[in-house]
C-alpha cells in the first residue's frame, strides 16, 4: 500500500475500453471484480485474468458484472468460472480444510483422498498454488501449530508429541525445531501468527492473527506481501502457520458482511505493531467515515501535523490491514487516486461501492 502520486489518467473516471483490454491481455488479477470481458464470437464471458485465448478488440464487450453479461445473452467461461468468487476452493478441498481445522491431528494420505473420490494431484496443485505448500506440509504445519498451543498452556512435550501423531519424541522435536528454530521446551519464547485464506468479490485475501487480534489483511497478489510477512515475524518474534482462531473467524464473518453491503464499521480486535506515529495515523484512518475520502494533507491537518504530509503518506503505505484500516479512503489533494497495494482498480471499486452503499 505504499502511496505514490500517479499520473492524471488514474482518476476516479471510468476506465476506458483500452484500459480494460490491456488489463485483459495482461491477465491482471488486480482488476478482479472491476469488469467482465464478453466475447461476441464465442458468446462467452470471462474474468479479467482468464488464461483463455485472447480475442481481438473488435470482438470484445465489457460489462460491470456477470449478471449484466448474462442479461445480454453471454454464458460463463468454463476455464475461469466467473460466476464463482475468484480462486474459491473447490468444495472437496474446502471440506478437507474444514475437517483439518476441526481436527488437525488427523492424517489424510493419498489413499484416503482416492477413497473419497478425490484425485491427489488436484489437491497438491491447489495447495501449492494458493498456499505455496504441499498438502502434506499444510497438514504438518497445522499439527505443529496445535502442538504449540498445547505446550504453551502447560501440556507436557512428550504427551503433545504422541497426541500429534508422531511416533517418536525425537521426530517431533526435529519437526518442531524446523518451524520455530527452538526446542519445544522453549515454546513460550515464540509467538504464532495464524493465517487463513478467504475469497472476496475482488479476489482472494490472506488474514493473519495472533491471540491478541488481527495483524494482517491483504490481497494474495500484493507485491509487498512477503516483506510484510517477514516484518511481522521480526516485530512479534513469531512464525506464520496455517490455522485459525476466534479473531480470524470474526474477520471472515465481518468481511463477508462488508462485501454484502451489510457492514460499514468493523469490530474485530486488531493487533497492528508499528511506531507510535504509525499507530496514530492508522487510528485516524479508521475515523474516516464509510463512503467518504480524505487527502493526505487533510489527514495531516486533522492530526495537527500539517507539515508532515509525506510522513503521513508513508505511515498510510505501511498499513498491513486493508479495508478495516481504510487506507483506500485516502486520495490526492486534487481528487486523483493515489497508489494502493491492492491495485488502483480495486481502490476505485471500494470507493464506488462504499459511496453507493452509504446512501442506504
Amino acid at each position: 500500500m505504499m502511496p505514490r502520486i500517479v499520473n492524471k489518467v488514474h482518476t476516479r473516471k471510468a476506465l476506458s475500453f483500452q484500459d480494460k483490454y490491456n488489463a485483459m491481455l495482461r491477465e491482471d488479477p488486480s482488476f478482479e471484480g472491476v469488469f467482465i470481458t464478453a466475447v461476441k464470437t464465442t458468446g462467452i464471458f470471462c474474468r479479467p485474468a482468464c488464461r483463455a485465448r485472447k480475442p481481438k478488440a473488435e470482438n470484445v464487450v465489457f460489462y460491470e458484472s456477470p449478471q449484466e453479461a448474462i442479461e445480454h445473452g453471454f454464458r460463463p467461461c468454463k476455464i475461469c468460472k466467473p460466476m464463482e468468487q475468484a480462486s474459491t476452493a473447490p468444495k472437496p478441498i474446502h471440506d478437507l480444510i474444514e475437517e483439518l481445522n476441526s481436527n488437525p491431528y488427523i492424517r489424510i494420505k493419498d489413499y484416503d483422498l482416492r477413497q473419497r473420490g478425490i484425485e491427489p494431484s488436484q489437491v497438491r496443485r491447489w495447495f501449492k498454488k494458493h498456499h505455496n505448500l504441499s498438502f502434506h506440509a499444510y497438514q504438518r504445519m497445522l499439527r505443529i501449530n496445535s502442538a504449540f498451543n498445547k505446550i504453551t498452556v502447560g501440556e507436557s512435550v512428550t504427551n503433545t508429541a504422541f497426541d500429534s501423531g508422531y511416533n517418536s519424541l525425537s521426530g517431533f522435536s526435529e519437526g518442531y525445531r524446523s518451524v520455530f528454530g527452538k526446542a519445544p521446551s522453549q515454546s513460550k519464547e515464540k509467538t504464532v501468527i495464524n493465517l487463513i485464506r478467504f475469497t472476496t468479490p475482488l479476489g482472494p485475501m490472506f488474514g493473519c492473527a495472533t491471540t491478541q487480534g488481527i495483524c494482517l489483511v491483504e490481497f494474495t497478489n500484493r507485491k509487498m506481501l512477503e516483506t510484510e510477512f517477514k516484518d511481522l515475524c521480526k516485530r512479534l518474534n513469531a512464525v506464520i502457520l496455517p490455522g485459525t482462531n476466534k479473531h480470524l473467524v470474526q474477520l471472515e464473518k465481518e468481511m463477508n458482511e462488508y462485501f454484502n453491503g451489510e457492514r460499514k464499521d468493523f469490530s474485530v480486535t486488531l493487533h497492528a505493531p508499528g511506531t507510535t506515529f504509525q499507530q496514530n495515523v492508522w487510528n485516524n484512518l479508521q475515523r474516516i467515515p464509510y463512503g467518504e475520502t480524505r487527502s493526505y494533507k487533510k489527514l495531516a491537518t486533522d492530526m495537527n501535523i500539517a507539515t508532515a504530509i509525506r510522513a503521513v503518506a508513508s505511515a498510510n503505505g505501511h498499513n498491513r490491514i486493508s479495508i478495516i484500516i481504510p487506507c483506500h479512503r485516502v486520495i490526492g489533494e486534487n481528487g486523483n487516486l493515489t497508489g494502493y497495494g491492492g491495485g488502483l482498480p480495486r481502490k476505485k471499486w471500494l470507493l464506488d461501492f462504499e459511496k453507493a452503499n452509504s446512501k442506504s
